[in-house]
């Protein structure tokens, strides 16, 4: 039965997005699905219509309030169209009423794309994989389907971060953030601050063998290879000034039973200095193992959560009106950019039903950052790395391809229409 909200505040992981996007760095993520048939446009969107009724609290638009900003119910339906716009375009303008995801198509390629404070990758992918079901079982009359999905309206809109908050920590586990310098990543940007999109496929399974040849774990070489990606484009004096700080996203479901569909995650920085690199792959695996290791136990992981929390909760900052928190948020979220190089989000194996396997081919995902993110998503044998920024040459890119074609693995790459892969 479908839930009617008025209007409710953002999760933590929410506040500071609407201050702190600049530029191409939109706050919109995209995941994308490719079938092996093409799309009907007209289907897509009786999907999307009955996927709503389950998920009524992505129908809202973005408003200011006096000291926070809120989200509010609105009556405007999503309307899907073909994908025309660049990747991870601006969904949120101030001063309109837009709402805060769109859902496109091309050829056999379907694309959700979410302004962050709705959900987080999880999240967006919960409702993408409904949208999924809907289509495919009216397109090919499918009767029955298992789905994992059993939780009501009422849960997928909890705010997790505010069931699970205690208060063991202040937030001056975070005030380390603001002094920390990473390596900056240097290249020619879009001189119109438009999106390009670029995205690399390998095999699943291949590439799970290689990390077990390296006694570690897809998720622990991937960063790996990013960090030697990074390094091999940095000059020398770089190189003995500046360390590699690459940030993970962390699912928190996997330490807390939750169904919500906002967002729910935290964020884990893994520092490596050049200097321990002794030209080996295996140079940089072990630093990077044993700094996933110490910061992914839940102690570390409930102290980061109740950081954020508690800088939210402060009483002088929850005092301050909106149009003086937004330079301090955005001061803030500069600051912070300082102390990371890159991004690197793993959506994981994904898996659906089986009776909607066979009419997919591979899944991607995509976030617009102010630096440079890579988004891995596993389907079936298809890795896909994918990487949307305003960045018109991508030197640290190939040089993660170029080291994945020298480790023996094929590499497909596709990119815009408008974009070089140089």
């Amino acid at each position: 039965m479908a839930v009617n909200y008025s209007w409710y505040k953002l999760d933590n992981a929410a506040t500071m997005i609407p201050s702190s996007m600049q530029g191409s760095d939109t706050r919109v993520f995209r995941i994308a699905c490719e079938l092996n048939e093409k799309v009907d446009g007209a289907l897509l969107q009786q999907a999307l219509d009955k996927t709503l009724e389950e998920f009524p609290h992505f129908n809202v638009v973005l408003r200011r309030g006096f000291f926070w900003y809120y989200l509010d119910n609105t009556s405007e339906r999503a309307m899907v169209t073909e994908d025309r716009l660049p990747a991870c375009a601006h969904l949120y303008l101030p001063g309109r009423k837009n709402l805060l995801y769109r859902v496109t198509y091309f050829e056999r390629r379907i694309n959700l794309e979410m302004f962050h404070v709705l959900a987080d990758g999880t999240g967006g992918f919960i409702f993408l994989k409904k949208i999924l079901k809907n289509y495919l079982c009216t397109k090919h009359g499918i009767e029955t389907v298992t789905d994992d999905d059993e939780s009501s309206a009422e849960e997928k809109n909890t705010d997790a971060f505010r069931k699970f908050y205690s208060k063991e920590r202040s937030a001056k586990q975070l005030t380390g953030m603001i002094f920390n310098r990473a390596y900056q990543i240097h290249q020619v940007k879009d001189g119109d601050m438009q999106n390009h999109l670029l995205e690399a496929t390998i095999s699943s399974s291949e590439f799970l063998s290689l990390s077990h040849k390296y006694g570690t774990t897809a998720g622990i070489l991937t960063v790996a290879l990013y960090i030697e990606a990074v390094m091999r484009s940095m000059s020398e004096r770089d190189k003995r000034k500046y360390p590699i700080v690459i940030s993970v996203p962390v699912n928190l479901r996997q330490y807390f039973p939750s169904e919500t569909t906002r967002n729910f995650f935290g964020v884990i920085n893994i520092s490596f200095h050049t200097s321990e690199y002794d030209g080996s792959l295996e140079s940089i695996i072990a630093p990077v193992k044993e700094s996933f290791e110490r910061q992914l136990s839940k102690e570390n992981i409930r102290n980061t959560m109740n950081s954020y929390m508690a800088l939210e909760q402060n009483i002088g900052i929850k005092m301050i009106p909106l149009f003086i928190k937004d330079p301090g948020i955005r001061f803030f979220y500069n600051l912070t950019k300082k102390g990371v190089t890159a991004t690197m989000s793993n959506m994981g194996k994904i898996k659906l039903a089986p009776e909607l396997e066979p009419y997919v081919e591979q899944f991607s995902g995509f976030m617009s950052t102010g630096n440079m993110q890579i988004t891995v998503a596993s389907f079936k044998d298809k890795m896909v790395l994918g990487a949307v920024s305003a960045y018109t040459e991508h030197s640290v890119l190939i040089n993660l391809f170029r080291r994945l074609s020298e480790l023996g693995l094929s590499v497909v790459l596709a990119t815009n229409d408008y974009d070089r892969a140089s």
